[in-house]
């Protein structure tokens, strides 16, 4: 669905919202009515959120709920960076710890927008967001000022250098699978599969299957995550 803007010098944009409370879908959807001229697509899970993600590929902005069904920690973010590099991700999340912004920033996300925050500053932060540039509340710009030796900004760097198919190998050592396993799931054979985990050990810069899952396990694990 086309959802253009108001002004005329502002370029079109499509969206979709990722939450599993209706509740707050459509109080972001009433939010952005004055933005997003036209409707809002919805998922209330992260596997939802794929669908529609594959179902209408004219789709550039995610306003994404960290704790969504079907999301672990910040894999959702990375996730979708890796499937949909040209996708818009704009969190949008009552978690507001400084390090859990920081590594969402880090792996991807074009703004951090707190639940907690009034009407006029998201509106802001969308129009921030597709006019490209990133996006942060005021008050948290100072400390989450981009470092680029921390360990997320090194990790995001080379999670770039994945492809697709070897970002989802990863996800999959990641659940303990064996490579019959992975190959099963991708509709693969096992030996592109090992392929793929030579290539993802080299990227990563580690020395096994399992140090690999653990590392990316730990660099998106989201710490005393709070229900949203």
């Amino acid at each position: 669905m086309v959802i253009s803007l108001h002004q005329s010098d502002t370029p079109m944009a499509r969206a979709v919202i990722a939450d599993d409370h209706p509740l707050f879908r459509a109080a972001l959807k009433q939010a952005l009515g004055e933005t997003l001229s036209t409707d809002i697509a919805e998922a209330a899970s992260f596997p939802q959120l794929l669908e529609v993600l594959q179902q209408q590929p004219q789709l550039e902005l995610v306003l994404l709920d960290l704790s969504m069904p079907g999301n672990k920690g910040l894999s959702a973010i990375t996730s979708l960076r890796s499937r949909y590099p040209d996708i818009l991700v704009v969190v949008v999340s009552a978690n507001e710890q400084l390090p859990v912004i920081r590594q969402a920033m880090a792996f991807g996300a074009s703004a951090y927008i707190p639940k907690s925050m009034p009407l006029a500053e998201l509106q802001a932060a969308i129009h921030h967001v597709l006019a490209g540039d990133t996006w942060l509340p005021a008050h948290l710009r100072d400390a989450i000022a981009n470092d680029e030796s921390a360990p997320e900004v090194d990790f995001a760097q080379r999670l770039e250098l994945l492809t697709p198919q070897q970002y989802r190998v990863l996800e999959c050592l990641a659940d303990g699978l064996l490579n019959k396993q992975i190959a099963y799931e991708l509709n693969v054979q096992e030996t592109t599969i090992k392929q793929h985990v030579s290539a993802i050990l080299r990227k990563l810069e580690v020395t096994n299957r399992t140090q690999a899952g653990i590392v990316f396990k730990q660099m998106l694990s989201v710490p005393d995550q709070q229900h949203e």
